[in-house]
């Protein structure tokens, strides 16, 4: 008994030393700056008095406002500070441009051919589904670039937001698109946590009629499930509470050179992820009981293999496997094949696909883009039908371009020639440019990290993205494409 409790007395001792080393670890980080710390009372609020598309944007007007006036009138001008987004006239400026892409952006048209909302990712801004946006419009469609709940502003804003806020702005934005399409189709863009409140709303209007129906959703790199230390995120949070310690609210304190994308990722941003991923979970289940998930609009989803923050095999199990046939398609992004990492995977994306090309019960779907399929070394995008092992049909794609081994989650919104995050093709516009960086020297000397200059920021297979999206919304009668099918 007393070597028992000696033990037990070690395993405490050595727990409450892991407990202080990290506190100790995570408070050595950078100080928090003004755009941790501001407290942005004007955001939105599911239980806000807003009742419609106007009144949200009256909030978000003030919104701004007090952005400007509790953080960019308080952060210096001049070189110093020529990447800080919060520096008014800095290369990283949102107002430097024309449009300030982190606020909600509407187009009409008089006689819309269909009504779209697009979701933008957590820690985003309506900028990433921009150019899907211009491609809908211009064909036809009403779009709505929604700003989410928590985005757009500071770091700060994510901090003590709640998935309930977003999913009720977003519930609000759908009813504004339908009454505005009037009888043509609704349909919801989701990319990354704007994906998993896509989801939310489809799921929630099959229980609720006051919900308008949509006739589809398009999900990208949908975030349907979360790493499960997420759960325990909220604990650091906490523990910073008690301890009266803030930079334990933050899972990295980064600098913020992205006009539209924080740097900075809050613990609590982490957990409205994952308690959203738990929800939608609990949903299916209830709605599978009772029969009412057969209800559910067509969804057609585009993930790369290789995301390593939304996974494909979480897509897949907590969403595709349980859906009904329904006409469903799951578009997956193989890695280059033609580039010689095999030697390099910590795991090979053909793990994931190819049971599921063997699975006669697979009742959607799927969509290959490699260029690994059997002896093909150009990439094409082969369609295997529901229960099928085989492609019915081969639309060929443009090569991969080189040195480029895999898309990434950030990727698959972008044109290659996007001005922030585009690659080579990208048109100068006098502002900071992410997506070509290829610089090489020793680490810790730059504030961008290496990780986050490696990363692919564009798809070099966006043109196939848009062409499926708008033939998925109707909106592309002359299949531009066609040329390039082969049955």
């Amino acid at each position: 008994m007393k070597l028992i409790k000696l033990f037990m007395a070690a395993v405490a001792g050595a727990c409450i030393a892991l407990v202080i080393a990290a506190v100790l670890y995570l408070n050595n980080r950078p100080d928090l700056s003004v755009w941790h710390t501001a407290d942005l009372d004007e955001e939105f609020r599911a239980d806000a008095d807003v009742r419609s598309l106007a009144d949200y944007l009256a909030l978000e007007e003030r919104l701004f406002k007090q952005l400007d006036t509790l953080i960019v009138s308080k952060v210096p001008t001049g070189p110093a500070q020529a990447i800080n987004r919060f520096s008014r006239g800095s290369l990283a400026d949102p107002a430097r441009g024309a449009t300030n892409w982190n606020r909600t952006f509407e187009w009409q048209h008089s006689d819309p051919d269909a009504g779209v909302l697009l979701l933008h990712g957590l820690s985003d801004s309506p900028y990433s589904l921009r150019a899907l946006g211009e491609s809908l419009h211009s064909a036809g469609a009403n779009v709505l670039g929604l700003r989410i709940p928590g985005h757009g502003t500071a770091p700060s804003a994510l901090a003590g937001i709640r998935w309930e806020d977003m999913a009720a702005a977003v519930h609000l934005a759908v009813r504004h698109v339908a009454q505005q399409a009037g009888d043509k189709p609704v349909y919801l863009v989701g990319y990354s946590n704007g994906g998993a409140l896509a989801v939310e709303y489809v799921l929630a209007a099959l229980d609720d009629a006051s919900l308008p129906a949509v006739d589809g959703v398009i999900l990208l790199a949908p975030e349907i499930g979360v790493q499960g230390s997420a759960r325990f995120a909220v604990w650091q949070a906490r523990l910073g509470y008690l301890l009266g310690l803030h930079k334990l609210y933050w899972v990295s304190v980064k600098p913020e050179y992205d006009p539209f994308k924080y740097g900075s990722f809050a613990v609590n941003a982490g957990d409205l992820a994952y308690q959203v991923t738990l929800h939608l979970q609990d949903r299916i289940s209830e709605l599978q009981a009772t029969g009412k998930l057969e209800s559910l609009p067509p969804m057609l989803a585009f993930q790369s293999a290789a995301d390593a923050t939304v996974t494909a095999s979480a897509l897949i199990r907590n969403l595709f496997a349980r859906l009904p046939a329904a006409g469903h398609e799951l578009v997956l992004f193989d890695i280059n094949r033609k580039v010689e990492v095999d030697y390099l995977l910590m795991n090979d994306p053909a793990d994931i696909f190819t049971p599921l090309l063997r699975d006669p019960g697979r009742n959607y779907g799927l969509t290959l883009v490699t260029n690994g399929f059997g002896d093909s070394t150009g990439v094409a995008a082969y369609a295997v039908p529901v229960g099928a092992s085989e492609p019915d049909s081969t639309q060929r794609l443009p090569d991969w371009p080189a040195n480029i081994y895999s898309l990434s989650h950030v990727s698959l919104p972008f044109p290659p020639d996007d001005p922030l995050y585009g690659g080579p093709d990208s048109v100068a516009t006098g502002r900071l440019h992410l997506g070509n960086l290829a610089l090489r020297g020793e680490h810790r000397v730059l504030h961008v990290s290496a990780a986050d200059i490696m990363r692919l920021r564009w798809n070099p297979f966006f043109s196939y993205v848009e062409q499926r999206l708008l033939q998925f919304a109707g909106l592309n009668s002359d299949d531009e494409e066609a040329g390039q099918a082969a049955d």
